[in-house]
């Protein structure tokens, strides 16, 4: 039996000693258990804004509805699980493993799986005093909005958090709460990403875990890769594993023919071949068991490093490499990776940003884009906006449908054009900038490595009579210190 390996993580919230809300319920199921079901809350009271919500010893809690909310959950147990279609809300905190006891079965657990989403509107701790879970599947995601993420929080406290694939949003400003030397702490990427604010904190914090092996990838095997992340101001962490699939981990690529890549690993023997086995299926369960391996192999022990396979649009599939490095425990069996195939967003470059100048009271250019767009299902369409320019109508565009045409520009000063693009399904974007000077010295001028000729006195980039009448005119002149302590008004 294949299995993939992941953490039945839950998210379950114990918080003891902490002022209560006007009042508290108590999840009673004695194994499992709907969350909607108030039967299996105490007194037949479910959690809600103003209701808090205990989870005391191992008794699974599905969140199966898009409303769900508690004003705080002390999680020692669960799991709690977020599914399809759940939406779990929490007004204040969320504390998985509060009490040092909560370790065990009684250590906080949640798991979120695709299409799941948790909602924790103030702070969340994973492993506060006891022990923590957290696991984000493909397709989960979990927002921290306001304040602290913090695993391992308090002396004592053990947190454990594994991205499968999902997100985990931290938006508040306080971000990421891990170096505290008495407790214990784990984030592991596997396929999954964190997006923090781009604070100096949040990435002194984030360092601090690469380097002492805190944050992690593929439980250590792989690579963190920290950057900017599409939203402004925001940075994403992610891991790599050592064989850099492509598609990435839980990644998308367009529908249709495909081309999986991966890089080879090193053989156990300098210098002799690496083989693989691939594995290529839409079924996980399939993959997982692993019953009928010929079924979903598309590379049989062969030195290679890419494939070309089929998808279908709107379908996640799933795939695994196998190596054979030349040692007695060959063959190495690699994770499970996915990806979801779909039409992608057109990619849109609307080209370099512009310098030019105006000759007889205007300029006629030409704008020059790029769209590439993979998987669409129908032909793209584009349309250029002007976005801001010095005056009204002071731009002019020829042919506002067309991905190159003429612009005609009559003022000095910045003109931002945007290019959009459009598949009838999803749509991408790009900006340039065109700035306009009186005369193409001053467009020269304007230039970031622009460099002044020497002799150029007069500042008209070019050296000519004029310049050599100025020198000429001061030739010989002194302008140096004849006073040999001269005060400074």
């Amino acid at each position: 039996m294949r299995t993939r390996i992941v953490l039945c993580a839950v998210i379950v919230f114990c918080l003891a000693g902490v002022t209560l809300a006007q009042s508290s319920t108590n999840w009673a199921a004695p194994k499992s258990g709907l969350w909607s079901e108030a039967s299996n809350w105490s007194g037949s009271t479910l959690p809600s804004a103003t209701i808090k919500a205990f989870f005391n010893g191992p008794s699974e809690c599905i969140v199966d509805i898009p409303d769900a909310g508690a004003w705080q959950i002390d999680l020692g147990g669960g799991p709690l699980k977020i599914v399809d279609g759940g939406n779990l809300t929490v007004t204040d905190w969320f504390i998985l493993g509060y009490q040092a006891g909560d370790i065990d079965d009684n250590a906080g657990r949640i798991e979120v799986y695709d299409g799941g989403v948790l909602n924790s509107s103030v702070r969340m701790y994973v492993g506060f005093r006891g022990e923590g879970f957290l696991t984000i599947y493909e397709g989960g995601t979990v927002n921290i909005h306001t304040q602290t993420f913090g695993v391992g929080q308090e002396p004592g406290g053990n947190g454990v958090v594994e991205l499968e694939g999902g997100t985990l949003n931290l938006l508040g400003s306080t971000g990421l709460h891990l170096d505290l030397a008495t407790a214990e702490h784990s984030i592991d990427f596997l396929g999954g990403a964190m997006i923090v604010p781009d604070t100096t904190g949040n990435n002194n914090q984030i360092n601090w875990a690469i380097d002492n092996g805190v944050i992690k990838a593929y439980g250590g095997a792989g690579e963190i890769v920290v950057g900017p992340a599409e939203t402004s101001g925001m940075i994403e962490v992610r891991g790599v594993h050592p064989l850099k699939p492509l598609p990435t981990d839980n990644g998308s690529a367009s529908g249709g023919a495909l081309e999986l890549s991966w890089t080879l690993p090193e053989p156990s023997v300098p210098g002799q071949p690496v083989s693989v086995d691939v594995y290529f299926t839409d079924d996980l369960q399939m993959l997982e068991q692993f019953t009928n391996p010929d079924a979903m192999r598309v590379v049989s022990n062969q030195s290679v490093t890419s494939i070309a396979v089929q998808t279908k649009p709107k379908t996640r599939y799933y795939w695994a490499i196998d190596s054979y490095t030349g040692s007695d425990n060959d063959p190495v069996y690699g994770p499970i990776f996915s990806f979801v195939a779909d039409n992608m967003p057109p990619q849109v470059n609307a080209g370099a940003d512009v310098v030019t100048w105006l000759a007889d009271g205007v300029r006629i250019g030409n704008l020059d884009a790029t769209v590439i767009d993979d998987g669409a299902i129908s032909p793209y369409t584009v349309q250029w906006t002007v976005i801001s320019e010095p005056n009204e109508g002071d731009a002019v565009i020829e042919t506002a449908t067309a991905e190159d045409t003429g612009i005609t520009l009559s003022a000095l000063g910045e003109y931002v054009l945007q290019l959009d693009a459009s598949d009838g399904e999803y749509s991408g974007s790009d900006t340039v900038t065109i700035n306009v000077y009186s005369d193409s010295c001053q467009a020269a001028q304007s230039l970031p490595d622009y460099e002044p000729l020497v002799g150029d006195l007069n500042g008209d980039c070019k050296v000519d009579e004029t310049d050599m009448a100025l020198l000429e005119e001061n030739w010989l002149q002194d302008n140096t210190l004849t006073d040999e302590w001269s005060t400074v008004d």
